[in-house]
């Protein structure tokens, strides 16, 4: 398997990670690196209204290898790691739909990236909706519960 190397890093106001809400706001800035990619690999992007980005929790400490109660809340239900997005995943990767606001060059401002400052980028990928889910999702009230002021 080939290794997987950071493409660029997030800029944002945001600078430590933590289990604070409210993200849909928080504009920031992916400056992708320019010895990983030609100036071009852009070209196109800025017809898309969104992009998923792929990122690492750089920041996580250990690693859940089982079940834990989301955000350690006790109220919700023991949740195997695979069943949540908490950070401390077996591989610590991340990925988040966001608005991709403005293209310049290497450079994305996107708006709603749950990444922190020096976040490390590892791909973006446009939005399709034709890979979005079809007929109904299904999740859990707890989810529900905690996603209320994510975003």
């Amino acid at each position: 398997m080939k290794p997987i190397s950071p493409i660029g890093v997030v800029r944002s106001a945001r600078r430590e990670p933590s289990l604070r809400d409210g993200w849909g706001e928080v504009l920031s800035r992916v400056e992708l690196d320019a010895a990983a990619l030609d100036e071009t690999a852009t070209r196109g992007l800025d017809a898309y209204s969104h992009i998923e980005v792929i990122f690492s929790f750089h920041q996580a400490v250990r690693t859940c290898r089982g079940d834990q109660h989301p955000r350690g809340n006790p109220d919700w239900p023991l949740t195997g790691i695979l069943a949540q997005r908490a950070p401390n995943r077996p591989n610590h990767l991340g990925v988040t739909v966001c608005e991709l606001v403005a293209v310049e060059g290497l450079a994305l401002t996107v708006r709603g990236l749950d990444a922190v400052e020096g976040t490390p980028v590892l791909d973006v990928k446009p939005y399709l909706p034709e890979f979005a889910p079809r007929g109904e999702v299904r999740v859990p009230e707890w989810s529900v519960e905690l996603m209320s002021r994510y975003f």
